[in-house]
């Protein structure tokens, strides 16, 4: 679970502040409503169960998470690795 908060972390800090403001609001969106994290997590797992190969953080994975969320790939990214390192790191 640190590691994925440590890539988090140099993720953020990597795109400057203006960026890490949008992502501190998606992130602070999905803290404040743990139901929605949860959300994610039974749809991975289920994705996980429908196929073995399934991975979170694949770019197919990251593109509906964009498209239902209608955020940036950054901000999926961000959101989809804390998801996952904090609620459902079993999907991985």
């Amino acid at each position: 679970m640190r590691p994925a908060l440590g890539l988090l972390y140099c993720l953020i800090s990597c795109l400057g502040p203006a960026a890490a403001l949008a992502q501190a609001d998606v992130l602070e969106t999905i803290k404040r409503n743990p139901a929605e994290a949860k959300a994610m997590c039974r749809q991975f797992r289920t994705a996980k169960s429908k196929n073995k190969n399934f991975d979170p953080y694949s770019r197919k994975t990251t593109r509906q998470v964009v498209k239902d969320r209608k955020i940036s790939m950054g901000d999926a990214e961000i959101l989809i690795t804390y998801v996952v390192g904090m609620h459902c790191p079993d999907v991985h």
